[in-house]
């Protein structure tokens, strides 16, 4: 039912429960671009990182991605965002996308050799940036659904055990949401502070609302550059979200994008072997199963108020 559907009751007639809305279409009633139900990634383990723009969703997800390498299994990353910056620390290059060459052949997919658009990482991690559209004239929705139909056609999901999509910051965009489509786990990268868990609210509630089309849930959120939990903690209990990895704010970890590596290729100190052993911890946690999260959003301005201080 929309806006203009509705009607004042009658005054004098009682309450009757107001019906459940229709159930739509993805995409229908929005400027968001229609996913194609028909491609699908059946064959690995997927998860897509989000969080709020420059919380570190790049170098926890390739971070990530190493450390699943590392206990044996066959990584891609996927980077969804037009500055196409997702997998460089792995490739130690930023790789042309996906929607640059798909243009050089005028988009003719079957022109394309795998290694046109999936370039060797770090420890094997296979990368691909998906890129997007120019700023103000598509949706890069559109981007990631091509994206995964050119990896299905070629084959390289079959042989892929863990699929990670680096998500964009924005939650208003298909590039967004496209990701949900696929993922079997949705992962929130936040900060212990006030701007990053306000837009962890709002991205929980865009994943709860995809849950209802697609079996995407919510994994649990990683603390990153924070000395402590206790504000993403106190969310996490008045909510129902866990918290499921903490990274504190290392120079180290700041350094290793200066040097264009991952952190497992840093020189060898306590601090950074304590960030190495999290995230093993984390991608066999996260290989094992972690539990589907029913988390519960905040509105905008109940988070306000409960993130605030007199």
């Amino acid at each position: 039912m929309n806006y203009q559907d509705r009607t004042a009751p009658d005054v004098d007639s009682p309450a009757t429960p107001a019906a459940d809305p229709p159930r739509r279409e993805d995409g229908e009633g929005s400027v968001q671009v229609k996913m194609d139900p028909r491609v699908r990634i059946d064959t690995a383990k997927v998860f897509a990182v989000y969080g709020k723009g420059g919380i570190g969703k790049s170098t926890t997800s390739s971070n990530l991605s190493v450390a699943f390498s590392k206990l044996g299994k066959r990584v891609l990353q996927i980077g969804c965002d037009p500055k196409h910056d997702s997998t460089f620390t792995l490739t130690k290059r930023l790789m042309p996308t996906v929607i640059d060459v798909l243009e050089q052949v005028n988009f003719h997919s079957e022109e394309l050799q795998v290694d046109d658009f999936v370039y060797p990482g770090f420890n094997g991690v296979m990368c691909v940036e998906a890129g997007g559209p120019p700023a103000g004239t598509g949706c890069g929705g559109y981007v990631v659904g091509q994206t995964v139909k050119l990896l299905k056609e070629h084959h390289l999901l079959e042989d892929t055990d863990v699929v990670i999509f680096d998500v964009l910051g924005d939650v208003v965009c298909g590039g967004f949401a496209a990701p949900l489509q696929h993922a079997e786990r949705a992962l929130i990268v936040t900060a212990n502070d006030f701007d990053s868990i306000f837009a962890m609210n709002r991205i929980v509630g865009a994943i709860q609302a995809k849950s209802k089309n697609y079996d995407v849930r919510l994994g649990g959120c990683i603390a990153n550059r924070s000395a402590g939990t206790d504000e993403i903690d106190r969310y996490n209990d008045a909510t129902g979200l866990q918290r499921l990895a903490h990274f504190p704010d290392l120079d180290a970890i700041r350094r290793s994008r200066l040097k264009k590596c991952t952190i497992f290729e840093m020189d060898p100190s306590p601090e950074l072997e304590a960030v190495q052993q999290e995230y093993l911890r984390l991608a066999a946690s996260l290989w094992a199963g972690v539990e589907p999260l029913r988390a519960e959003p905040m509105r905008d301005r109940e988070i306000f108020d409960f993130l605030g201080f007199d």
